[in-house]
């Protein structure tokens, strides 16, 4: 036979094809092959255990069913300060709960503490860094990422372009925490490495619209529709309260009258014509 440089493509393939291979040697790495998915099915999580939202119809259309770690996750929404919060509220309990800290990078507003504590959250577990100029929000959320923390980050970078997040996203897969990032809505149509992308918005009564539009699976078509109430609140409020839109105010017949005349009801207006 000649050597193996002096033949074809095609011969060689042949050669190959006719020497007995070993079963082990096929086998992928474990990581590698749960970092690979078909694309009709979600993905694995390849990393330690995700953070659930707190939202099992959320869990069941994210891979592995919860928050990733060692990956970034991108949250767009219309306006900032707007859907954090109740999105993330009880994702962000379990973690403090289990001794993390939640770590702020330049937040649209300052951290409302009553707000946060009926969601579980005291100020001693709350660390806020305000990072003035884009460049040192980046240099901060990166810093913080290679760090890796115990808790979650939580950063706001609206001006951020896609050759900073790849940077983040490469030190973001030796973070044993999920990395948050928020953008707004308009970022939808820019390319990002990260391997999850929703679009969030509040719908009617305390109701959430989540659009899972990029993930590691099949596109997601619909938004989901789930209620998000703080638990300081869930207990106290009444059913109408809870879904306003479903008990319409009945509206009363104004009264009609001026100063020295006599007064009537529209109702007597009718019925005297």
């Amino acid at each position: 036979m000649l050597p193996a440089h002096l033949l074809s493509p095609s011969q060689n393939a042949l050669v190959e094809a006719s020497v007995p291979v070993d079963d082990d040697v096929l086998q992928l790495p474990e990581l590698a092959g749960k970092a690979m998915w078909r694309g009709n099915e979600l993905g694995s999580s390849a990393q330690r255990d995700v953070v659930a939202t707190g939202f099992d119809a959320l869990d069941a259309e994210l891979p592995g069913g919860g928050w990733p770690c060692r990956s970034l996750t991108e949250i767009l929404q219309p306006q900032p300060a707007l859907c954090e919060w109740r999105l993330l509220g009880a994702s962000l309990k379990r973690i403090v709960a289990d001794g993390g800290q939640i770590i702020l990078v330049s937040p649209p507003k300052h951290p409302h503490l009553p707000g946060l504590m009926q969601h579980g959250l005291h100020p001693n577990q709350i660390v806020w860094l305000d990072a003035k100029t884009p460049a040192e929000r980046l240099w901060t959320t990166e810093q913080l990422i290679k760090s890796n923390p115990a808790g979650a980050i939580l950063s706001w970078l609206p001006q951020a372009r896609q050759e900073q997040l790849r940077r983040l996203q490469v030190h973001a897969q030796t973070c044993d925490s999920p990395v948050f990032l928020f953008r707004p809505a308009a970022a939808q149509f820019d390319a990002s490495p990260a391997p999850l992308r929703l679009l969030v918005d509040l719908g009617p009564d305390w109701q959430l619209a989540v659009k899972v539009f990029k993930r590691r699976g099949p596109s997601h078509e619909h938004s989901l529709a789930f209620f998000s109430i703080p638990d300081s609140l869930a207990d106290v409020l009444t059913p109408r309260q809870r879904q306003p839109s479903q008990f319409p105010v009945a509206l009363e017949n104004p009264r009609v009258g001026t100063l020295g005349s006599s007064t009537h009801t529209v109702a007597e207006h009718q019925y005297a014509h």
